[in-house]
């Protein structure tokens, strides 16, 4: 699948502080990832660790926290994981199901989920 960049906004749980970046849309990945400087910013910290196996096949552990993510005007909970600076930013499967969004890679563009199951 090719990868294409999304405007995206991040915010702290209170929404008193968010910021808008351009994240590459990686369905491949679980959680979205954000450079630690840019969610210590909007005051989310770290709240969990969890061990995670890479595209590469490193394993390694990686901070998690509680993040709103919010995408054309749509807005959900979500996990971010907490990168190195420099490290591109990431909109994972995860906050794309909240979303309730689909990845259209030809068109390269994020298209409205009517049909996710309840259960």
């Amino acid at each position: 699948m090719g990868a294409f960049k999304w405007p995206v906004q991040i915010s702290s749980l209170d929404g008193e502080r968010s910021a808008e970046v351009e994240a590459t849309v990686d369905a491949g990945a679980f959680f979205s990832a954000m450079p630690a400087r840019l969610l210590r910013r909007l005051g989310i910290e770290p709240e969990q660790k969890r061990r995670m196996r890479l595209a590469d096949g490193q394993v390694v552990d990686v901070e998690l926290a509680p993040a709103f993510v919010a995408v054309d005007g749509n807005r959900a909970p979500t996990l971010v994981s907490f990168s190195e600076d420099g490290a591109p930013v990431l909109l994972g499967a995860y906050a794309l199901q909240g979303l309730h969004l689909l990845v259209d890679p030809e068109g390269e563009r994020l298209i409205p989920n009517e049909e996710i199951p309840l259960y």
